[in-house]
């Protein structure tokens, strides 16, 4: 039996620090409000960082890769070898991440979990081989709970290397064939709604290749009926290798006391598991955007998630919160570096 690490205790919130630093944005040469979301973004951070004047100089990026058994069924406009190729672009600099870690000076890793590539050793790729990818889950569950908890384990381990560099904010990717197909379906799962409603285009697929992947999803849905309660349960039966390191790196962050950038419609489904296995965790995850992909918009709902961004984006990869990023360390610095009224010698308003 595991030790089921992932219902530790998450980090309480500094909360003298989120009074301290709402007083500070109270005295800051602007009417008070002016800077609309940025300010109680600010104080979030400063209870989270335990830090009046928090900021974001150190930034950890996992990219987490896995492949995904369900794509015999047809559901992708990509073939599978594609995660294994995007795995040399990651870290040979060329992949659209890669290019907002070099901008962002963020750290970057790449961590393979398990694709179908037989034989893949990149330097500068963390293999970990927990499988050639997961199990086509309308045959029977997507992984194993060994696997599943290899993979959880697998986050953390990332999120401990994140916090052994210093990070301040950590932002977790995902890349693999098909990975849209299974977070879909962990979020019927778990939010009791039906595949046509949350199934989108993914990578590309055309009207019918969205009904296809619906109809494929609600067979998986029906075969796995018995466990929709069990978040964990579902997670393994439904997932991928790179959801749950997801779903593992999320807890483990909070436990740890490391801000969490979310990024699109799979690393949000991953949150969504992250909060019902452990509600804890919920303070340290911050939402980078609202993406095209259709479930995206319920599972943010069900989260009462305030995304930053909306710029229609579908890519995956952690790069949409990336873009999110300058926007953080604005707030930071509008936070932290503005005149109070005493320091500018401006008159305040009338108490």
């Amino acid at each position: 039996m595991s030790n089921s690490w992932w219902l530790n205790p998450c980090k309480a919130i500094d909360a003298s620090m989120v009074e301290q630093a709402l007083a500070r944005q109270q005295q800051l040469t602007k009417p008070a409000g002016s800077l609309g979301r940025l300010e109680p973004l600010a104080v979030r951070l400063a209870g989270l960082q335990g830090r009046l004047k928090p900021g974001i100089e150190r930034l950890w990026v996992t990219i987490f890769a896995g492949d995904h058994g369900v794509v015999a069924e047809g559901v992708s406009a990509y073939p599978q070898e594609v995660t294994g190729q995007m795995l040399l672009n990651f870290v040979s600099g060329g992949a659209a991440i890669s290019v907002l870690a070099r901008q962002l000076q963020a750290q970057l890793e790449v961590v393979d979990l398990g694709t179908v590539t037989p034989g893949l050793n990149l330097p500068g790729v963390r293999h970990l081989n927990l499988g050639a990818g997961t199990q086509n889950f309308v045959k029977g569950a997507a992984m194993t709970r060994a696997q599943g908890e290899q993979a959880l384990q697998a986050g953390r381990d990332s999120a401990l290397r994140a916090q052994a560099d210093g990070a301040q904010l950590f932002i977790g990717g995902e890349m693999g064939i098909g990975n849209t197909t299974a977070a879909s379906a962990i979020a019927c799962a778990l939010l009791g709604i039906a595949a046509a409603q949350l199934a989108g285009p993914g990578t590309g697929l055309n009207a019918d290749g969205v009904n296809h992947k619906a109809q494929v999803i609600e067979r998986a849905l029906v075969l796995h009926g018995a466990s929709r309660g069990d978040a964990l349960q579902t997670l393994f039966n439904l997932g991928g290798f790179e959801v749950a390191a997801l779903v593992g790196a999320y807890l483990a962050c909070a436990q740890e006391g490391i801000a969490v950038l979310v990024d699109g419609f799979i690393c949000s489904v991953a949150a969504l598991v992250a909060v019902r296995l452990n509600p804890a965790c919920a303070p340290w995850l911050l939402f980078a955007h609202q993406g095209a992909e259709p479930g995206h918009r319920h599972v943010l709902q069900t989260l009462h998630a305030e995304p930053l961004l909306d710029l229609g984006l579908r890519l995956g990869e952690g790069s949409g919160a990336a873009l999110a990023v300058p926007l953080l360390r604005l707030a930071c610095d509008l936070h932290g570096q503005m005149a109070t009224f005493a320091e500018a010698a401006v008159a305040d308003r009338p108490a």
